[in-house]
């Protein structure tokens, strides 16, 4: 009787908040569209327009954004939504955060450090979500555990002397091999690149920090100097270039400092063949009936936080409070972020992967970001499983398309709901590109992978301004950041018109977007050259303003 009172609740709540909207007066507006007939931006960005300029409004500020602001102070503002819960897999979210406490998910089933398992979902004391890595942050590369196991089997054989039995085994082993040597020789390189510029660049803003008496000078007190030695012009001349890399040379320096660490952590970690990181957790990542395990911790082991740097970034531009006069905006208001640690510093496990999806639509996700990848993959039926089950309980993955400059309709990766070209899998994955803040040819990030057929939409992914941890922000990029740019706009067409299916809400995203016909560069590489609208599915970019007069619409039918 109980269960039979509790649906016709249920239907009756669905109902009521259909027509509580459909009360609410319509979107009655002007698309944006012929962006290729608008004036393009040839003065720099400000500061201000930098930090902000994946919100801004192509029309308004001929910056390609997602007309963020303008969607707010024309339809949003005035309108009330529901709450969407919205999971962020990742490296673990700092959830003190001065821009993000107040939207961090809490799981009021759980009662907060009794050490029981209060909701009975298999989680103990999982207030705020779960951390499926416990105290890892390092791990290796796939295509090194791939190695761990098959070097032994194919080393120094010739592919003559290989069995039908074991052909697609010995083609993952040459695969990875290559891939394992093409990145050591790149990181190897890197890092010797970075010190050597550091080695030249700190005695250089040393000496010219103390002629101006300050470390944050600018190009135009470089400019001024006068009278300076053949010794300081060489020194004027690099600290000018650095400059094109930062706000400040302090600045500059503390990213050659974090890329010399990051390829150290890269040699030492990532291509490790002697350590196994997961022993510390005590599971077997190819046994999926062990499901339970990890902790409560969700911004992870480490006490300066560096490693949820990434998690925390994501979660800012989600959702990051808004109008609150403290650090940043995020897109979507009404969201509480489900923080669920899945991503070390190395790959992820597709173990780690599908459980983290689940366990966040069983806790109430109904939009989930996923801003990793990689190009091997020993479980990815796991994966697809986890996405189905998504899918069979209306919640939306957005997925970011990866950072190699590679045509996905050519090479496949992980996480993906298709395979190269094919068809799709689930309805309800949507894989984003990045774009640039530069409209025309360099549209398209250089990093930026693409596809006609792989690829769904573009979104701002260049110098992102975020959170990041122990109250901090800083700019990063990657399609990392422009899917949950996407994601930030799904909760929001969630939070509104909360009778659309994630598929109806991925239909609105990719069809409302803004498209345009310049020919765009691709991978970095001027000769690979096609027009925008040919380098994802539906050919466009993603606009919120848009996407909210198409839902409500769509909604109204």
């Amino acid at each position: 009787m109980n269960t039979i009172k509790i649906s016709l609740l249920t239907a009756f709540l669905g109902l009521f908040l259909v027509s509580c909207n459909t009360a609410v007066a319509p979107i009655v507006s002007t698309p944006i569209e012929n962006i290729d007939t608008l004036p393009i931006k040839t003065a720099p960005l400000s500061q201000a327009q930098y930090k902000n300029w994946m919100l801004a409004d192509f029309t308004r500020d001929t910056i390609p954004g997602m007309s963020v602001e303008r969607a707010y102070n024309e339809f949003l503002n005035k309108r009330k939504g529901q709450t969407v819960i919205v999971g962020v897999i990742d490296s673990g979210v700092d959830i003190e955060h001065e821009d993000l406490r107040d939207v961090i998910w809490v799981n009021e089933d759980e009662i907060p450090g009794n050490g029981k398992d209060d909701d009975n979902n298999g989680y103990v004391d999982d207030v705020h979500g779960w951390n499926f890595l416990g105290d890892i942050v390092a791990e290796n590369m796939e295509y090194i555990r791939f190695l761990k196991k098959l070097k032994p089997k194919f080393e120094d054989k010739t592919e003559s002397s290989i069995s039908a039995a074991n052909r697609a085994d010995y083609e993952i082993y040459t695969r990875a091999m290559a891939e394992y040597e093409a990145d050591y020789q790149q990181a190897l390189s890197n890092k010797l690149q970075y010190a050597q510029l550091l080695k030249q660049l700190k005695p250089a803003h040393e000496a010219i920090a103390a002629k101006l008496g300050k470390e944050d000078y600018s190009q135009e007190d470089l400019s001024g100097i006068k009278q300076a030695s053949a010794t300081e012009q060489q020194y004027i001349g690099m600290l000018s270039q650095m400059l094109n890399f930062g706000d400040t040379v302090p600045d500059v320096i503390k990213q050659l400092k974090d890329g010399v660490a990051y390829f150290d952590s890269r040699l030492e970690n990532h291509f490790n063949f002697d350590k196994n990181f997961r022993t510390v957790l005590g599971d077997d990542p190819d046994d999926f009936s062990s499901k339970y395990y990890g902790n409560n911790d969700v911004d992870g082991p480490e006490a300066d936080e560096a490693h949820s740097m990434h998690g925390t970034h994501v979660a800012g531009i989600i959702a990051a409070t808004r109008n609150n006069n403290i650090g940043i905006d995020g897109v979507a208001k009404n969201v509480e972020i489900m923080p669920i640690r899945a991503v070390p510093d190395g790959d992820e496990y597709d173990k780690d992967v599908a459980l983290a999806i689940r366990y966040a639509v069983d806790n109430g996700a109904k939009v989930i970001n996923a801003s990793f990848g990689k190009q091997f993959s020993p479980h990815p039926e796991w994966v697809h499983d986890a996405i189905k089950y998504a899918e069979s309980k209306d919640v939306l993955l957005v997925i970011g398309a990866g950072n190699d400059g590679l045509d996905l309709d050519q090479t496949i990766t992980y996480p993906s709901d298709q395979d190269k070209a094919g068809p799709e899998r689930s309805g309800n994955v949507i894989m984003v590109g990045a774009i640039n803040y530069k409209y025309g040819s360099e549209l398209v990030a250089d990093f930026s992978n693409y596809g006609k057929t792989s690829v769904d939409v573009f979104a701002p992914g260049v110098k992102i301004y975020s959170t990041t941890p122990l109250n901090t922000y800083e700019y990063q990029q990657g399609t990392s950041m422009a899917a949950p740019a996407v994601a930030g706009v799904a909760a929001l067409i969630r939070s509104y018109y909360p009778q659309l299916s994630a598929k109806e809400v991925k239909k609105v995203i990719m069809d409302s977007g803004l498209t345009s016909n310049t020919p765009v560069i691709l991978g970095g590489d001027p000769s690979r050259q096609s027009n925008f609208s040919e380098v994802s599915k539906s050919g466009k970019m993603v606009n919120l303003y848009n996407a909210l007069i198409m839902a409500d619409k769509l909604s109204r039918l």
